[in-house]
Formats: C-alpha cells, sequence, structure tokens
C-alpha cells in the first residue's frame, strides 16, 4: 500500500477493536490498554458493535491512544466508523447510517465484506451501492476463516480505487496487534485518510478457536444475566 522511508516514524494502529460493550466480547478497558502498550500499538480505534459509548468514554481516559469508532449493523452488512462524536443505531440503511456519520465527520470504512461467514457481510448488489459514498473497506481481517475472503475484499478495493483498511477485530487481548497498519502521524479524519494512502499493512489470521470466546461471552450475557454497562466508572 506504497511505500515510506525505513527512517520516518511510523504509528502502528490498530482500527477494528471491540471491548465489553459489545455483546460478544468481555474484554475491560484496561485490559486493551495493558496490550496495546505491551505490543507497542500506538492509536487503537474502538469499535464495539451499535454503540460508542465506551469508545468515547475510554477516549477521554486516553486520549493519545484510543480513537473512538463503531461497527454498525446496518440493513445490508456492517460499517466501521472511525472519529465518532455519537452512536449511530444500528438496521438504518446503508444510505442512511453513511449520511448520519458524514454529519459528524466521521471516517468510513467497511467490515469484512466479503465475510462467507459473518452476518455482517455485504452481498455485492449492495456493496455496488455504497462503494462511492465510503472511504474505505475492510481488505484484512485476521477474523476472517478463509484467506481468500479477504483476497476478495482487497481485490474489490483495487477494482474501485478505494482505499483499504485492515484490522484485528480482537474481541479478546490476545487478538490484539494480529492485523495492524503502520502508518506516518496523523490527527483527525482528512490526515488519517492520507496517511492511510500510504500505509504499511502488518497482518496475520487468528486462529479459529477465537471465534469461542465470542459464543461464551454472548453465553455469559444470556444466562448469567451479566448486565451490559451503561456507565465507565466502575466498569474498567
Amino acid at each position: 500500500m506504497g511505500t515510506t522511508s525505513p527512517s520516518a516514524e511510523l504509528w502502528r494502529v490498530e482500527t477494528h477493536s471491540h471491548t465489553h460493550y459489545s455483546r460478544d466480547c468481555v474484554t475491560h478497558f484496561k485490559q486493551v490498554v495493558k496490550v496495546c502498550r505491551a505490543k507497542s500499538i500506538d492509536k487503537i480505534v474502538i469499535t464495539d458493535h451499535d454503540t460508542a459509548e465506551g469508545a468515547l468514554a475510554f477516549a477521554k481516559l486516553e486520549p493519545d491512544l484510543i480513537i473512538p469508532g463503531e461497527e454498525i449493523m446496518t440493513t445490508e452488512g456492517e460499517i466501521l466508523a472511525f472519529f465518532v462524536q455519537e452512536t449511530i443505531p444500528p438496521k438504518l440503511t446503508p444510505q442512511e447510517t453513511i449520511k448520519r456519520l458524514r454529519d459528524q465527520g466521521a471516517f468510513i470504512s467497511v467490515s469484512h465484506p466479503f465475510d462467507r461467514h459473518r452476518k455482517g457481510a455485504w452481498e455485492k448488489v449492495w456493496l455496488d451501492q455504497i462503494i462511492g459514498l465510503v472511504d474505505a473497506i475492510e481488505v484484512f481481517n485476521a477474523r476472517c476463516l478463509h484467506m481468500e475472503d479477504n483476497e476478495k475484499s482487497a481485490e474489490y478495493a483495487a477494482q474501485h480505487n478505494v482505499l483499504g483498511t485492515v484490522g484485528s477485530d480482537a474481541h479478546i487481548p490476545y487478538e490484539l496487534g494480529q492485523a495492524n497498519l503502520l502508518m506516518p502521524p496523523f490527527e483527525g479524519v482528512s490526515s488519517f485518510a492520507e496517511s492511510l494512502r500510504t500505509a504499511q499493512q502488518k497482518v496475520q489470521l487468528s486462529p479459529a478457536w477465537v471465534h469461542g470466546f465470542s459464543t461464551l461471552a454472548k453465553w455469559q450475557r444470556k444466562y448469567l444475566k451479566r448486565p451490559k454497562p451503561l456507565t465507565h466508572g466502575n466498569q474498567l
């Protein structure tokens, strides 16, 4: 994805991750920060499912590390948003979701568009309708079980001359760092987009067993009545 001088400063950036604000994750904020520091991750976008509340709260606590984001389920597939200002509700049309994200100045990508096993994947006919409205698509997701699905996303991005993001889609601390971008430093959405043009990918697929932890988290919430946090004060 372009070249950068070996001597230039690069940030290691995670653009797709989850915390206990997602229904299928029990990773707490302190764990995220600890692992990011241990793995030299400079910036991380928190993209919890259908809520930005946790990400916005965490960004106030660690503004140099956290970029608030959200992964939003539309009527046709999931959208990733970075630098969000407020939560976008799920189950809107893709066009309405994108419009609301534009209104708050977010950077917009598309989650794992061709993952054959993912509920939030996209039918090509719908992706074709929004490709000119988004900033990027996710060309590598570490949770894809088939590398061919990521390759299909990368080919689609190249065909449409669209920027590509990569993400670990981490739901447990182990996954953080599985798929990151090495990017020149940036500030804000426009600077991020420019940096993304020369970003380098550092990626590897996660083992299939990580999906079991998402299933376990859902089970805990359903059967153990573990409440979804609404405030962050004592939920870090």
